[in-house]
């Protein structure tokens, strides 16, 4: 039981994959589809902030650490990188929704098979 919840961050990251590999897989609406994706970068980003965890660690910038604290700090790099994608995730989740809007009002659906079947 012990190790299923050391796993726990995990196994909920492969769930969130298996979610949204299967709604950009499967659905048709754009929107769904980029619903997908943003599923899919919040399961890359619960990945990183899972792999930088450590277990009773102090954060880097915390000075008065005990003496013995520095083999458990938590290395800033991932909440860094964490940061960085979620800033990226958002302009290109704005750019998908444009791109969405534009494909509306041009083709008058958002489904993807007709948007392909119109093509030149």
């Amino acid at each position: 039981m012990n190790s299923v919840l050391v796993n726990l961050p995990f196994i909920v990251v492969a769930i969130l994959l298996a979610i949204g590999f299967y709604t950009i897989g499967f659905k048709r609406n754009l929107i769904k589809i980029i619903i997908g994706v943003e599923i899919l970068e919040g399961a890359v980003n619960m990945f990183i902030v899972a792999l930088g965890y450590v277990k009773g660690g102090y954060a880097p910038i915390y000075t008065q650490a005990p003496s013995g604290a520095i083999e458990n700090m938590v290395l800033p790099t991932p909440q860094a990188l964490t940061l960085t994608s979620i800033v990226i995730g958002v302009a290109v989740t704005a750019l998908m929704l444009a791109f969405a809007v534009n494909i509306y009002k041009t083709y008058g659906t958002l489904d993807v098979s007709k948007v392909r079947r119109l093509r030149g």
